[in-house]
């Protein structure tokens, strides 16, 4: 099983221009306003599954594919957040980034690259990035970035949420149950979230692959069982519990 990738023809991600004249804030089924980000990537498949992952959080996303495109986005629209990759085809993204900062523009960035060396983490940081995440990367640790910078960038101290007889702290990745604090690794912290979002409602395997796993990722058949039944057993003593709903996915229920 491999992560769905939707077809070249959508024309947000059009090489004609950038997607910013018409992308509306979204709004989540709680009547929440998502956030505006722009995403500086020139890799179609990349910005496409980043783009789609997000939306799904209830947030609006510009997308350019070019620094150009990228200016273009930034006269025509304010951001919350920018999502910059560094080796564009019109430039490096540091210098670009260099550039906002010097006119002003204090738009929190977390920079995007296939980069690991540590000189270039700092310089990217030195030079006004906000984070620095490194190529493949899963999308649970870009969308905990995300959350992390926004509340930096907020002032919002309070990570922890109460669900149940539950404490759950997406920033640390735990949850506290009869007072035993519990690590989650990675997915099933994202696994957590989708469910967590939407208490109650059944989600397809496809969905929660989607979800899940990176753009590029090959799955394995079993991959959402396996990531299921770790998170059951790390809730195991709460009254939050996992349902499986034959033939058509899970649900989160409980108090």
């Amino acid at each position: 099983m491999r992560r769905i990738i939707l077809p070249e023809t959508d024309t947000n991600l059009s090489r004609s221009g950038p997607s910013c004249a018409s992308m509306a804030r979204n709004t989540d089924p709680g009547g929440t306003t998502g956030m505006r980000f722009l995403l500086v990537e020139d890799s179609p498949e990349l910005a496409r599954s980043v783009r789609d992952l997000l939306a799904l959080d209830g947030h609006g996303v510009d997308t350019a594919a070019s620094l150009s495109e990228a200016e273009d986005c930034l006269a025509a629209a304010a951001y919350d957040l920018i999502l910059l990759d560094i080796g564009l085809p019109d430039g490096d993204g540091r210098a670009f980034l260099a550039r906002q900062r010097r006119q002003g523009r204090d738009t929190p960035v977390i920079m995007m690259t296939a980069r690991s060396a540590v000189a270039d983490r700092v310089d990217a940081l030195d030079g006004g990035a906000d984070d620095y995440v490194t190529k493949p990367f899963e999308m649970a640790e870009l969308e905990a970035r995300i959350r992390a910078v926004l509340r930096r960038r907020g002032g919002v101290a309070q990570t922890q949420r109460q669900v149940g007889d539950v404490t759950f702290d997406p920033l640390a990745a735990t949850v506290t149950i009869a007072g035993e604090v519990r690590e989650l690794r990675s997915r099933e912290l994202r696994l957590f979230e989708v469910l967590l979002a939407a208490p109650g409602r059944i989600h397809s395997k496809d969905h929660l692959c989607d979800r899940l796993f990176s753009y590029a990722e090959t799955v394995t058949d079993n991959a959402i069982e396996v990531y299921v039944g770790r998170l059951r057993k790390k809730l195991q003593g709460s009254a939050l519990r996992i349902e499986t709903v034959r033939g058509l996915g899970y649900r989160l229920a409980g108090p």
